[in-house]
């Protein structure tokens, strides 16, 4: 029973970041015909819509909260969820999606070390060599090989910028999840970045009309709101639920391993130093994982 447990678990969070991965590349074919703010703002009306109808089914109740508690989970919607894809779909239009999935592959990276500083929790070893592994990779793709001409284009500085964004958003949501279930905290700060992002179209005057979209736009933005938002976010839950946050946070390093090969699919072009930045920097990301496992010392 366990292992059919732990094989659901696993199929669950691959399909999860699957979703993930494929909006890389698949956001580029939305942003043809939707501005980047609006692309965001469909997306997120939808995911509200559907996280809303799943709350009041199967949710539980709203739990009595203070206001300091609001004004965190307004906070961290504004910034995780409106600059996070504000971010992510403006970069999109500058770089490629190969780019923009291996900058945010380093979220999980970034956010331990954020969190560490924060507690003052000093590095281990093992976190400062990941670190400049990491670094090299993405440095190498920046730079195409160059690396005395390290410049960032506007794509790939949107893209860090997003990066930062959702490490902010990791982090308040781990201070709220002690108050708020993981459901009603998703919805919650959803409805606050949907709200902040469409005052933003309004005030920019961007057209959120679907009715002039070709049929292909049209699905792809239906299918970022209902499958890489609503159901990967699901899926995420279960399999945490089944295998732990630890073990299903590994899962997330296949995001840019997905979005390369959906690209590729989608005839988006994928050059070798993109593939070779792509190797070091999963190297440098599960570094902490295989570098016991080989023997190798482990120094604090």
């Amino acid at each position: 029973m366990l292992k059919d447990e732990k094989g659901q678990a696993i199929v669950l969070l691959v399909v999860c970041v699957f979703f993930w991965g494929s909006v890389f590349p698949l956001a580029k074919v939305a942003l043809a015909g939707l501005s980047p703010l609006a692309l965001a703002v469909w997306r997120f009306l939808i995911a509200v819509l559907c996280l809303g109808f799943y709350q009041w089914r199967w949710g539980q109740a709203w739990p009595s909260l203070r206001l300091g508690h609001y004004v965190v989970v307004a906070i961290a919607g504004i910034v995780g969820i409106g600059g996070f894809n504000l971010g992510l779909f403006s970069g999109l239009e500058h770089t490629s999606a190969a780019n923009a999935a291996l900058i945010m592959a380093l979220s999980p990276l970034v956010t331990s070390l954020l969190a560490a500083a924060l507690a003052r929790r000093p590095l281990s070893g093992l976190q400062w060599l990941s670190l400049v592994c990491c670094l090299a990779g993405v440095s190498l793709v920046l730079t195409q090989g160059h690396f005395r001409q390290l410049h960032l284009s506007r794509g790939d500085g949107d893209m860090l910028l997003a990066m930062l964004a959702w490490c902010f958003y990791t982090l308040s949501c781990q201070w709220l999840g002690k108050v708020v279930g993981p459901v009603q905290l998703t919805l919650a700060t959803m409805i606050s970045g949907c709200l902040a992002l469409l005052l933003a179209a309004l005030a920019q005057g961007d057209s959120l009309s679907l009715f002039s979209l070709g049929p292909k736009v049209l699905l792809v933005v239906l299918y970022i709101g209902l499958f890489a938002t609503v159901a990967s976010y699901l899926l995420w839950v279960r399999g945490v639920q089944q295998l732990g946050a630890e073990r299903a946070s590994l899962f997330f390093n296949l995001v840019p391993v997905f979005a390369a090969l959906v690209a590729l699919l989608l005839g988006q072009p994928l050059t070798l130093v993109q593939l070779a930045g792509m190797a070091v920097v999963l190297a440098g990301l599960t570094l902490p994982r295989w570098w016991p496992a080989l023997g190798l010392p482990v120094r604090s």
